[in-house]
């Protein structure tokens, strides 16, 4: 028998030594997990893996108590993982809980503890942008939110609001009337008693012009982005998405305090929602307008300027309107949508809603929001430019995209996070609505709000 060469002797026995000191995390193949990530919302709650390698995973649900089981494979439990537990919020309104555990090797169990009946999506999606493969779970309700029956709940709220203020007010001002004066000081006169002027006969009065609007009007706000999908990141770190939610939140709070106007949100909180759910949101509130809000960037931080696009039925109108149209419309790749759950009605929709009217309605939108926010600050192009934006295409309602500002540029950057240009901006974009209203009255809505 031939003798092993000592040489190699010696190194097969560092190599077994070393296996010993390796344990089963090291030793282990198949993806490594990335990130964890958890995005609670009303709407609902999404749970994203991201991993260096593509993961495959089942799932079931079990009940009393309502829990899903997902069984992801070619995978071992890691410290990554495991801090899956630690992100689930307690003003989660779908997860109560989340147990991790190596279920037998290559195949790590998670189970959702659920607070209420969930419809679970569970979809993967390919490397992206800054993203490397992403195992998806989607835990949506099993009855949707109304949109509408939301905003009439929240009008009537306010209203009940602003009605008790008025008796609190009221009564503490009567209550000092009926307080008796201290002593020693003597009571106000009575006042004379004058006798009442006859009444005069009823007569027909004719209603003020604008008494035709006799309906709330209804304005959808749209935050880019959201979720998974942070949009254009400033130098400094500032996300678009964030930017423009509170920008979003500060335009809500000031068209609400508009007699008669009431504003919608898309999102109102970091959760993704993609393109053709917020065109439908806006259309099942019956909305008037549709505002989609973002921040620019673009390649050179020199950039700088706002801007408002409407859609275009002939192309766009510049290179640099088709390029940012294009970047907008891949927000559904960057934040993840489960193309199965997409049917063909929807992706119709996506690219036949375009009308003549609904272009014509929006040139004049754009066009008085423009002109307001060009007061604020500087313009990237003096007039409203045109392109295939999917997130515009309701036929029914007139559609604007405004870009408030290059965030890849360092000063307008700054700009965005100051709170008094937010609001500086807020203004402009509520009186260019209000201009647009004024000039161009909403018609009749079949159903009341």
């Amino acid at each position: 028998m031939k003798r092993m060469d000592p040489d190699r002797r010696a190194a097969l026995r560092s190599m077994g030594a070393l296996v010993l000191l390796l344990g089963q995390r090291e030793l282990a193949f198949g993806a490594s997990i990335v990130a964890v990530r958890v995005w609670p919302a009303d709407d609902y709650t999404r749970v994203t893996i991201e991993s260096d390698a593509a993961l495959s995973a089942k799932h079931f649900m079990i009940e009393n108590p309502s829990r899903v089981v997902i069984d992801v494979d070619g995978l071992e439990l890691s410290p990554t993982l495991r801090e899956i537990v630690g992100k689930i919020r307690s003003d989660d309104p779908y997860i109560g809980s989340v147990r991790v555990g190596q279920n037998r090797p290559r195949l790590v169990r998670l189970v959702i503890d659920l607070k209420q009946a969930t419809v679970p999506q569970v979809f993967t999606l390919a490397p992206v942008a800054a993203y490397q493969h992403r195992l998806v779970f989607d835990l949506h309700p099993t009855e949707a939110r109304d949109p509408l029956l939301t905003l009439i709940q929240e009008k009537d709220a306010a209203e009940q609001q602003a009605a008790q203020a008025v008796e609190d007010a009221l009564g503490e001002f009567l209550a000092k009337l009926d307080k008796p004066p201290p002593a020693g000081v003597p009571a106000p006169p009575a006042p004379p008693v004058v006798a009442a002027a006859p009444a005069p006969r009823s007569r027909s009065v004719a209603p003020p012009a604008d008494a035709k609007i006799d309906r709330l009007i209804v304005v959808a706000l749209d935050p880019g982005h959201g979720g998974e999908d942070p949009g254009a990141v400033g130098p400094s770190g500032l996300k678009e998405k964030d930017v423009v939610l509170a920008v979003a939140l500060k335009l809500r709070d000031r068209l609400n305090a508009i007699p008669g106007m009431r504003a919608m949100l898309t999102r109102d909180a970091d959760f993704f929602v993609p393109l053709h759910d917020r065109v439908n949101k806006a259309r099942r509130v019956q909305a008037d307008l549709f505002v989609s809000i973002h921040a620019d960037a673009f390649i050179t931080p020199k950039a700088r300027g706002a801007s408002v696009f409407v859609l275009s039925g002939n192309g766009a109108t510049s290179a640099a309107a088709r390029w940012i149209a294009n970047k907008e419309n891949a927000a559904d790749l960057v934040g993840g949508v489960n193309i199965k759950a997409r049917d063909a009605t929807i992706l119709r929709t996506l690219h036949d809603m375009s009308t003549t009217a609904q272009i014509k309605d929006s040139l004049k939108l754009g066009g008085e929001v423009l002109g307001q926010i060009g007061k604020v600050g500087h313009l990237h192009k003096p007039r409203v430019e045109q392109a295939g934006f999917a997130v515009l295409k309701a036929p029914d309602i007139p559609s604007i995209l405004v870009e408030t500002a290059f965030i890849s540029n360092p000063g307008e950057e700054a700009k965005l996070r100051d709170p008094s240009y937010q609001t500086k901006l807020v203004d402009a974009l509520a009186t260019g609505i209000k201009r647009y209203f004024a000039k161009n009255p909403p018609l009749a809505r079949q159903r009341a709000l």
